[in-house]
């Protein structure tokens, strides 16, 4: 059987003006073209030829010699080339565009921009992507707690996170309590694995660990402080949400920066403000 999405060894069966029909072999009922201009001069009928299948813009299945940068069940970035009424297509390395449905869509994209994307083969046999990542990426990582990670984001849920792909492989969500910064579809992020669940998904963290991340915060409220004539209208006391909105931190990590600046009399805390030492 002829596949959509695959690599295939076939022979040449039949020679034509316009191209050589391949197939299985000389009893296959199927078979498929090669156009002229890829078929190698000394192929010869009976000769096997191995050769990528995908659909042409008659949606008849065609051969090509070309490499595309994915391949049906393969997860990878592909650029979006145009947006029409029925979905987004991307560059695939291949004459014909691949489609992205909007369904298949996690966010609305953009002409010219990459997305992770999924390759697969829908009902009517065509090649499809999706951003859908969830059910394909792996539960089974090499990683364990504490260890450095790289990854795209692939899906935000504001009741959950940001859903991450590990290597562009294992399934990773950010937690939403983690999230002390705006992320979106298609940023490439890193961070720490919080947590390894007992399917196999991963917990992340875009902050560090606590005791080298208190240092980074800590130069932050100073900086600002700084810019604002040695004054900070708020204290550790200000709100959860205040503190988030104003530096992207949790309140205990403002209260352990503001600690560390106290201790090393950088600044002093009044009723109402923290102001730069003198």
């Amino acid at each position: 059987m002829i596949e959509v999405g695959k690599w295939q060894t076939l022979k040449l069966l039949r020679n034509k003006e316009f191209g050589v029909y391949l197939g299985e072999d000389e009893r296959s009922e199927e078979s498929v073209l090669l156009p002229r201009k890829q078929v190698p001069q000394d192929l010869k009928i009976g000769d096997e030829l191995t050769v990528f299948i995908y659909r042409d813009s008659q949606d008849r299945k065609i051969a090509t010699l070309n490499r595309p940068k994915l391949t049906v069940g393969q997860i990878g970035k592909l650029k979006v080339v145009s947006v029409g009424g029925i979905g987004a297509f991307m560059d695939c390395g291949l004459e014909r565009d691949v489609l992205l449905p909007f369904k298949e869509q996690t966010t609305k994209v953009a002409v010219g921009k990459e997305y992770l994307v999924y390759m697969y083969v829908d009902k009517s046999e065509r090649l499809c992507v999706t951003m859908r990542l969830y059910s394909h990426l792996k539960k089974d990582p090499p990683y364990e707690k504490n260890d450095f990670f790289r990854g795209v984001v692939y899906e935000y849920k504001e009741h959950m996170g940001a859903f991450v792909a590990v290597d562009d492989q294992y399934s990773g969500l950010i937690p939403k309590n983690e999230l002390y910064q705006s992320v979106h579809v298609g940023d490439e992020i890193e961070g720490r694995v919080l947590n390894i669940r007992e399917d196999g998904k991963m917990d992340l963290s875009i902050r560090r660990p606590a005791y080298l991340q208190m240092d980074v915060d800590s130069d932050i409220i100073m900086r600002r402080i700084e810019q604002s004539d040695g004054i900070l209208p708020f204290t550790d006391k200000a709100s959860p949400e205040r503190i988030k909105q104003e530096f992207g931190m949790s309140k205990n990590e403002f209260k352990r920066a503001v600690g560390r600046l106290l201790k090393e009399e950088k600044i002093e805390i009044t009723e109402n403000s923290i102001c730069m030492k003198k």
